[in-house]
């Protein structure tokens, strides 16, 4: 496993192969949380880049955020509230909660039940998108269960919904041979950005990060000095990437003219922190799976790359596909990515390394702006 904990049955390809059979279609799909959890157990305090850290790292702004982030998970996290709470008076965010209108829970089934895994997923999503755009409000849309079509479910609400400027989808599992007829979904009348993460198995692609309508977020790894400066940042070996073996090359990629991808989506598009090493302070109340304490998890994974860069587009509303090409293929692009190219997710060469410009383990880079 790739850089800490492996958080239960949660690799985005645990159940299936990535080049899987053609019978195995979107009625076969379950999604995964990529998460990775630096310890089983929780602690009294947080440890991990905070807010105010990965803001300088990234030159992000302290405040602001406007719309509404659809958070897309599955399972109820009845405590989501609380923690969420907490989570902001540790590190000075202005309270987001049910009752100032920051913060809402939308099951799509009564009858939802609790799952440990997905429920620190949620509350990683909730946290860290209000931590990057403070100002803008959180819709947790849980699906009663991870199956592809309760998944597709809670995007269509979510797309559907006039406020929602943003959905992240911090999840997936192995492409499937049906999977370009689900293009629609990724698609709102009101102009709604999606974001997926990439993976945690290394090289590799997974759906919905495929999708050419959906920004593909892979995952770095931060080098910090023993007080927290930050020195550099390279790929992260669990970061998924690679070609898509059913989705056609979007425009996009072609103007862009990425290398070796033979006509088809390259995976990912961009990049954020993902290495458990480097990661992040979460708090949770329903505890990991075999443990029986409440506090903070330090959590890494592509899984915390997707709600933060759904924030980034709150705060700026513009991180949509084709204007991240366009903007890492000018001569500004330094004001824009920070370009990655050290480090390898697997040991196929070409497809496995970072390098300048565009990789199929870092996309484009990571961000140096909310302003693309």
């Amino acid at each position: 496993m790739a850089g800490g904990v492996l958080f239960g049955l949660i690799g985005l390809v645990s159940a299936l192969p990535l080049h899987a059979s053609a019978a195995y279609r979107f009625a076969d799909f379950s999604g995964h949380p990529p998460i990775h959890v630096l310890r089983a157990t929780a602690a009294a305090s947080p440890s991990g880049v905070t807010p105010a850290q990965i803001k300088t790292i990234y030159h992000l702004p302290a405040m602001g955020g406007s719309g509404t982030i659809a958070i897309i998970d599955a399972y109820d996290t009845p405590n989501i509230e609380n923690d969420l709470a907490v989570f902001s008076a540790k590190f000075g965010l202005a309270a987001c909660t049910a009752k100032n209108g920051c913060f809402e829970k939308h099951k799509m089934a009564s009858s939802t039940g609790k799952n440990g895994g997905w429920g620190l997923e949620s509350s990683l999503d909730v946290e860290w998108a209000h931590a990057i755009a403070p100002q803008a409000k959180i819709l947790l849309v849980e699906a009663k269960t991870p199956s592809g079509a309760n998944l597709l479910a809670a995007i269509d609400y979510a797309a559907s919904r006039k406020d929602v400027v943003a959905i992240s989808m911090s999840w997936g599992g192995a492409e499937f041979s049906d999977e370009v007829s689900l293009e629609p979904h990724f698609s709102s009348k009101y102009g709604a950005a999606f974001f997926a993460s990439s993976g945690d198995d290394g090289t590799g692609v997974s759906w919905p990060a495929a999708s050419p309508r959906v920004v593909g977020v892979g995952g770095t790894s931060l080098t910090l000095t023993a007080s927290g400066a930050f020195t550099g940042e390279s790929a992260w070996s669990g970061s998924g990437g690679g070609v898509s073996a059913y989705e056609p090359q979007p425009d996009y990629q072609k103007t862009y003219a990425i290398a070796r991808a033979n006509g088809h989506r390259a995976v990912p598009d961009v990049a954020y922190d993902a290495d458990p090493a480097s990661g992040f302070p979460v708090y949770r109340t329903m505890g990991a799976p075999g443990a029986s304490t409440v506090g903070w998890y330090t959590v890494g994974g592509t899984s915390a790359g997707a709600p933060q860069w759904a924030a980034l587009h709150a705060l700026a509303h513009s991180a949509v596909l084709p204007k991240l090409y366009a903007d890492k293929a000018s001569s500004s692009t330094s004001v824009f990515f920070r370009d990655i190219t050290s480090g390898a997710n697997g040991t196929c060469k070409y497809y496995c390394n970072a390098r300048a410009r565009y990789d199929y383990v870092t996309g484009l880079g990571a961000p140096q702006t909310a302003k693309f």
